[in-house]
């Protein structure tokens, strides 16, 4: 028997999604050691290894019907699963998996969403209609509370916590130093993270990051290091970009877990991401950041800690990525009390997430 049910965007090598899940999994059972979570994932093999738990098939309905009939729990989340930007069918299928749940006669959760967009009359219609069945509702920013209002999702309640992934509890960094000296990335120098991601082609951001990261070089005497955050999907579009530089930058070449990945950032100086994830493995682990957007989920969470992007991927420019890197370069030795503060009260709301969720089991 499954107490819990989890349905999201896992077993597909996404280290934000992967973290999200292990931290849905890390929360739960420091409240309730003794629960049983069985996980819907693309890839059932990887997830039962990496995360220690039951997985079936993300299309095997008949058999996610099995075990949602002997669960008391369907979560849906977290991340952005509920919007029609990158894809409608994504949406239809995480609508479906809570209906047939509710259609089980189980309650359905949505844990700590990032909402939206969502465009399509069809969608809109669809997410209204099936948002106001479920049983309770955490969503991790404000901008995403204000969608399901948009969208008319009223009936269930709807608290705003924050992503799960702050809940984490900071790793040990000595796993990190031994895989960035394995790659050359050692001694005293100071140590500058990026994490990018491919975005429909555009050639613009790419050129901006490689000239920004020779200033960063020449400037401030800094080792530059791309961290992958989805494998391989990430590697190539940073070596692109490292292949353009004049100096030299280390690209990361292997996949890593939540943790490796975690103590990676926690080894470096300064953090520049497009990637969400990246930007909130800073905060868990006390690294300043700089955020570039390509999504309003990368603005929701920079607002959370009292932050703004540096520019859009069509916008951003290197001077303006450079000025915003040299106001945060003292940060390294004297850090942002502010944000500091912000953060620590977003992982108590993040881990809000998991007691919510069990207060449902229990009833």
């Amino acid at each position: 028997m499954s107490d819990i049910v989890v349905s999201g965007y896992y077993g597909f090598a996404n280290a934000g999604d992967e973290a999200m899940l292990a931290a849905m999994i890390e929360a739960l059972t420091d409240i309730e050691p003794n629960i049983k979570i069985t996980v819907i994932s693309g890839n059932p093999e990887d997830t039962r290894q990496r995360h220690g738990v039951a997985a079936i098939y993300r299309l095997n309905y008949p058999e996610i019907a099995k075990v949602l009939a002997q669960s008391q729990l369907l979560i849906s989340g977290g991340g952005s699963l509920l919007q029609d930007v990158t894809s409608d069918r994504s949406l239809y299928y995480y609508l479906s998996i809570m209906m047939l749940a509710k259609k089980l006669g189980k309650p359905v959760m949505l844990y700590a969403q990032g909402i939206g967009p969502v465009r399509g009359y069809l969608a809109q219609g669809a997410m209204r209609y099936i948002g106001n069945m479920v049983d309770l509702i955490t969503v991790r920013d404000e901008g995403s509370y204000e969608e399901l209002k948009r969208l008319k999702v009223t009936a269930p309640p709807v608290h705003i916590t924050a992503d799960p992934v702050l809940a984490m509890h900071p790793v040990d960094k000595t796993i990190g130093r031994s895989i960035l000296k394995k790659h050359g990335q050692e001694g005293v120098a100071p140590l500058i993270g990026i994490s990018v991601r491919e975005w429909k082609d555009w050639g613009h951001f790419k050129q901006v990051m490689g000239h920004a990261a020779d200033k960063m070089i020449e400037e401030l005497g800094a080792k530059v290091v791309f961290i992958p955050m989805q494998w391989p999907d990430d590697l190539g579009v940073s070596e692109k970009i490292a292949g353009r530089m004049k100096n030299k930058a280390s690209v990361l070449p292997s996949e890593y877990t939540t943790s490796e990945l975690l103590s990676l950032v926690g080894n470096l100086d300064l953090l520049i991401g497009i990637r969400l994830h990246a930007l909130i493995f800073a905060a868990v682990m006390h690294v300043p950041m700089a955020g570039i957007s390509y999504d309003p989920k990368i603005d929701r969470f920079l607002e959370t800690i009292g932050e703004k992007h540096v520019g859009t991927l069509k916008t951003v420019t290197a001077d303006n990525l450079m000025a915003r890197i040299r106001e945060m370069w003292d940060e390294r030795k004297q850090p942002n009390r502010e944000r500091e503060d912000r953060i620590t009260a977003l992982r108590n709301k993040a881990f809000l997430n998991a007691e919510l969720a069990l207060s449902l089991v229990k009833k």
